[in-house]
């Protein structure tokens, strides 16, 4: 009997070279970021590639993490030359780009705020300079780290920002760009070329003073039907206009690789001559140039993984930090995902159109790849997401080259906008129309959400590669979403916010049961809407999907301007009122709106209580029919008591008013009116003997906190707690 020859078991296909390279690089990003996950990666690639016996992406893998750690080294530990500068009233004329000034000496780039309305040119502003602001509330812009991800290793960050910034003078680009834009606008309405400069230059700030009937502003409507990115220049306007190129190209019969080297070289000058060097079309930039090379050199072919992380490896060496950008996150997230949509297609029925299966996939695949970064930045999910960008992107696919055309045509655009009027108004018909659609609220996701993600996630991609059955990746996908929904309903929140909403106030008491809201902030003397822009994504980003208890305290705009926009974007149970002012054009808005949304109004008064879960709500002041021709005084006044433990929320209520609530003690004060000296006196701390304080106060010119105030709650003993300074402050119930 003869043995048969052992056969050796066949080798793992190799993998092309950018893959571990691009893995390295972004373990050596976190880890010079002192991040856990960059070690986390790093084993875990390394514990890979032993158990395939290949030394080769190990060391690629190594090379790589010793690149992008020193390339985030180097980015992070760049000075900034205007910090001798900070505080200092300054003039400063430099480039303005439509995203920063760019200064020639000292070599620095500012961020301006409120920014410019103004296209690219030279400019000429004054201000306060100053720190940009981190995070302050949840699910809030943290400008400190989006400032510091645009600089990179060739191009300086941002370190400052130019605060009260009033143009001085400003002399208007020239050139290419200005005869670009001419030929965006030539011809159209200015909402029309506000949405062209958007989706052609990335330029949207003229778009974000429009607005649709009611109020409802367009960059809002746009977010809610998920169809954010068509505003933003990005890898969609890249891929559009080489995808033309490409085809006329075709036509005249060229083949690879100079059907595809034309398009990537051209590429170029448009970043740097027409759009400029904003972070979303550089990363799209880079992305299609290395794309497009791929192709020229594989004659029409390339591997779309080693191209995808290849493109990943240049921009991540060049800028580091992106790495932490949300739009380069969803940027090559959407395109892994796109990366699939052949195999999805190929699972729908047969009988439908090719087209239809190919851009139901892409845009199903690019939206479930996205989904994590989007919940966590923006605490909800469009659920009409999915119909809105399938007849977006058909508009979207003539009105980029048209709009384009265009704008090389200058001040003949006319000859073409004829044809882009009509599409820009069905873009933002469709915007408007399913941007009114009811959105889901998501809320924060935490690690292990995260984690629930992935697991259903590889289930998916398991699925689609033919590795696992349907029904075991549903039931997978099934059980994340049900483990990742237990541990709030489990421990539901116990808990004060106190959010950080600058010189206003706003306090929200989350229990089993009951979801109360006092107040909301407002911007005196600014259009800059603050229940909108800060309250109502903290609200989401906490996971809020009703407010049961709306309480607009008293008639003053640094606390119920914000309730407008609460109401208008949230399911709202009732509003409370003390005083039913007349005539007050701030609480008239809140009214309308409440009616609009056809919530009840409730006036409350002392002696009103109710309890739930636990906890007892009694309202302390303003008496009933009993009102103050100052709005202060008419501060409605709530106690909470769980047990033993009792807190108080005072608004804006004066001192002499605050002795006569027989408030009893406390252990937590929310103190009255941010720390202003004519309230918490030495009395009225004497008959609540509070441990803790809280001061809800921004930059002001009121003096708030008073120095008084400070020094007679230190010398009574209680610890100061001011969202000034600690941001947004979290108390949990007892």
């Amino acid at each position: 009997m003869t043995a048969s020859p052992t056969r050796a078991a066949p080798r793992p296909a190799a993998l092309a070279w950018p893959l571990p390279t691009a893995l390295g690089v972004i373990g050596g990003i976190l880890l010079a970021l002192h991040l856990p996950w960059g070690g986390a990666l790093m084993l875990l690639a390394a514990a890979y590639f032993l158990s395939i016996r290949d030394l080769r992406p190990l060391l690629l893998a190594a090379a790589g993490a010793l690149a992008g750690y020193t390339s985030a080294s180097v980015t992070q530990s760049r000075p900034d030359p205007m910090t001798p500068w900070l505080g200092a009233q300054v003039t400063l004329k430099g480039y303005w780009d439509g995203q920063f000034l760019n200064l020639e000496d000292p070599r620095a780039r500012v961020a301006l705020a409120p920014k410019p309305p103004r296209p690219p040119g030279q400019l000429t502003v004054s201000g306060r300079l100053e720190r940009p602001s981190p995070q302050r509330t949840p699910g809030g812009f943290d400008q400190a780290a989006w400032l510091r991800a645009q600089g990179g290793l060739f191009t300086p960050a941002p370190g400052s920002v130019l605060g009260a910034a009033r143009v001085r003078a400003y002399t208007p680009a020239a050139g290419l760009q200005g005869w670009f834009r001419r030929g965006l606008s030539a011809g159209l309405s200015e909402r029309h070329a506000a949405l062209m400069q958007a989706i052609e230059l990335g330029d949207r700030s003229d778009l974000g003073r429009e607005e649709f009937a009611g109020g409802y502003s367009v960059r809002d409507a746009f977010n809610r039907a998920g169809l954010a990115h068509l505003m933003a220049l990005s890898g969609q306007n890249v891929a559009l206009l080489t995808g033309v190129v490409i085809l006329i190209l075709s036509g005249l019969n060229l083949r690879p690789p100079a059907r595809y080297l034309i398009p990537a070289f051209l590429l170029i000058p448009y970043l740097f001559l027409l759009v400029g060097m904003s972070p979303s079309i550089a990363r799209a930039v880079l992305m299609g140039f290395v794309a497009l090379i791929g192709l020229a050199v594989g004659r029409g072919r390339s591997d779309p993984l080693a191209t995808i992380a290849l493109a990943a490896l240049v921009c991540l060496l060049i800028y580091p930090l992106w790495l932490l950008d949300i739009g380069f996150q969803l940027s090559f997230l959407a395109v892994l995902g796109l990366t699939l949509s052949g195999r999805l297609a190929e699972r729908l029925p047969a009988r439908w159109p090719r087209v239809l299966r190919l851009a139901l996939s892409a845009t199903i695949l690019a939206e479930l790849a996205t989904l994590p970064v989007i919940a966590s930045t923006f605490g909800q999910l469009p659920l009409v997401g999915l119909p809105a960008n399938l007849l977006a992107e058909v508009v979207m696919a003539a009105l980029v080259p048209l709009g384009f055309l265009a704008g090389l045509l200058g001040p003949a655009g006319g000859l073409v906008n004829w044809l882009v009027g009509p599409l820009a108004s069905l873009l933002l018909a469709l915007a408007e129309g399913f941007g009114r659609a009811p959105v889901l609220p998501w809320g924060h996701p935490g690690p292990g959400g995260f984690a629930a993600y992935a697991v259903a996630a590889a289930a998916g991609v398991l699925w689609l590669l033919g590795r696992v059955r349907g029904k075991v990746a549903l039931a997978a996908a099934l059980g994340c979403a049900v483990l990742s929904a237990l541990p709030p309903m489990l421990r539901p929140v116990r808990e004060i916010t106190y959010l950080d909403v600058g010189q206003g106030d706003s306090t929200l008491v989350r229990l089993r049961g009951l979801t109360m809201l006092v107040d909301a902030g407002g911007s005196v003397g600014s259009d800059f809407d603050v229940g909108t822009r800060t309250v109502v994504p903290a609200l989401r980003s906490l996971g809020v999907r009703k407010i049961d208890v709306l309480v607009a305290t008293h008639a003053d705009t640094d606390h119920i301007e914000g309730l407008t926009g609460v109401l208008n974007s949230l399911r709202v149970g009732e509003v409370w009122i003390g005083q039913p002012k007349r005539g007050d054009p701030v609480l008239n808005r809140v009214l309308q709106a409440a009616q609009a949304q056809r919530v009840p109004v409730r006036q409350v008064s002392r002696g009103d209580r109710f309890s739930v879960d636990g906890v007892t709500f009694t309202v302390l002041w303003p008496q009933r029919n009993m009102f103050s021709t100052a709005d202060n005084d008419n501060s409605i006044v709530l106690t909470l008591e769980s047990g033993a433990w009792r807190t108080a929320l005072l608004g804006d209520l004066p001192d002499p008013a605050e002795n006569f609530l027989g408030i009893g003690n406390l252990d937590l004060l929310k103190a009255a009116h941010h720390g202003s000296r004519y309230s918490t006196s030495a009395e009225f701390l004497r008959q609540t003997t509070p441990r803790n304080a809280i001061i809800s106060v921004g930059r002001n010119t009121y003096g708030h906190p008073h120095p008084d105030v400070l020094k007679r709650l230190r010398e009574a003993g209680v610890n100061v707690w001011r969202t000034d300074e600690q941001g947004t402050i979290h108390w949990p119930i007892p």
